[in-house]
């Protein structure tokens, strides 16, 4: 008999239009697995995710993920086929900050976590966090906040390059607008140019100082906290490998115990009050072996399976315990799994050289965590592995046809028409605005 209340569904909120997402996919397995209906927000029918034979329901979101509105109407929309209050669970940062502005709109349809006003907000947003952390007491990279281009040149000069970029929200950014979320900034002229880039953001523009790392500096903690705080379940990890390398997700980690992240992750949800899943992300700096922490997402991370119990517990199924008035029995991750996102590790691991770092994946010694494939549901891995080689195919065919335009592109002296593949490369420094078609929701179900 599963502890969970399986009369009461979960609905998935994603609002970042990834079709790859495996931690969505791993939340459906989570939960479907222990009998719970799962119901989850999909960009499109057909995606890996849809295709699970876990997931009870896909409900399409085509609105504006930006639009608090459009996100509350197909919310409703999901709640009235849905038919019975189910536990609200987002997996982004742009669906946690909503759901919780929303939460005082939503009751008596979804449960979720009762907060703090505004505190989902707060961790989410990086200037905000670093001043959270001064108040804590909780080590933070030095950040700078310029209000002028002028300031944002000098800012790196005083911090030293290279210096760290973020966006405050990055969560705001336009998707194709060319900008990335974070960013390694290596001379005074690149801060600039970032700085008057603020407008399209939608944020503030931070400079951090960038902590001195190396291998195995990057760690990162999940939990799930009651009321008052209170670790349900939780459990620490280093990266082993990145995709984009240094800077990317976790292609590949593993669970390693390190009581100093552990207390200061409690410590610091406890200090605010938080309720609810989190992912907390540090790096170990070389020179003194202090962890900082450089980023609180409000939502589960998406290698939270790396972190499971004997009995399958995870910081989602101890949420869903918590929501619904059920005891959370205190578990302790299993030790020595590990995780590998297989249509990342690869590429991580070639750019590291070929080879996985020494102790992550032993065979046939350690338990893995695979981000896709499962035996028991391989039709997600089977889409994922289809649209990952189309994505590569299609990004090859644009180089190679762009290669040819470039050949066939007239010299200063002639007046051969230009051919039909030439394209004009990028400029990063102009931008369009991205417009997003506002058109409602619809719904598909799995097979």
């Amino acid at each position: 008999m599963s502890p969970l209340d399986t009369e009461v569904p979960a609905l998935l909120l994603r609002l970042d239009r990834n079709p790859f997402h495996h931690g969505s996919l791993g939340a459906v397995r989570s939960l479907g697995r222990a009998g719970v209906e799962v119901h989850a927000f999909v960009e499109r029918p057909g995606t890996p995710l849809g295709r699970s034979r876990f997931l009870r329901r896909a409900h399409v979101f085509t609105g504006d993920p930006a639009s608090a509105a459009d996100v509350e109407r197909a919310l409703l929309a999901a709640a009235a086929r849905i038919g019975r209050p189910a536990v609200l669970i987002p997996m982004d940062d742009v669906g946690a900050v909503t759901a919780a502005r929303l939460a005082g709109r939503l009751g008596g349809r979804f449960l979720l976590p009762a907060l703090p006003d505004g505190l989902a907000e707060r961790v989410a947003d990086k200037a905000e966090l670093a001043a959270l952390c001064a108040r804590s007491g909780v080590p933070h990279p030095t950040t700078l906040m310029p209000s002028s281009a002028a300031e944002a040149a000098a800012a790196v000069t005083g911090l030293g390059l290279p210096t760290v970029a973020k966006w405050s929200r990055p969560w705001l950014l336009p998707p194709g607008g060319g900008l990335r979320s974070t960013t390694l900034v290596t001379s005074a002229a690149q801060a600039r140019e970032l700085f008057r880039a603020a407008p399209l953001a939608g944020s503030r523009l931070l400079l951090q100082r960038l902590v001195p790392g190396g291998p195995g500096a990057d760690w990162f903690f999940h939990g799930c906290f009651g009321a008052g705080g209170e670790c349900l379940m939780g459990g620490t990890g280093r990266k082993e490998l990145s995709w984009p390398v240094r800077a990317g997700l976790t292609a590949v980690g593993s669970g390693r115990p390190s009581p100093e992240i552990a207390a200061v992750a409690r410590r610091l949800a406890r200090h605010l009050g938080f309720r609810g899943v989190a992912d907390l992300d540090f790096r170990r700096d070389a020179a003194t072996g202090v962890h900082h922490l450089l980023g609180f997402n409000p939502r589960p991370g998406a290698q939270f399976r790396l972190f499971t119990d004997g009995s399958g517990l995870d910081v989602v199924r101890a949420l869903h315990l918590d929501l619904t008035g059920r005891p959370v029995r205190p578990g302790r991750p299993v030790a020595g799994r590990v995780f590998v996102a297989e249509n990342y590790g690869p590429l991580a691991a070639l750019a590291a050289g070929g080879r996985l770092p020494r102790g992550t994946v032993a065979a046939g010694r350690r338990e893995v965590e695979w981000a896709w494939f499962a035996a028991d549901d391989p039709a997600p891995f089977l889409a994922m592995t289809g649209g990952w080689l189309g994505r590569g195919a299609l990004s090859l065919g644009r180089r190679l046809a762009g290669a040819a335009g470039g050949a066939a592109r007239p010299g200063p002296r002639s007046r051969m028409p230009v051919t039909s593949g030439g394209h004009r490369p990028h400029d990063p420094g102009k931008h369009q605005k991205h417009e997003t078609r506002v058109s409602g929701e619809a719904t598909c179900m799995t097979s």
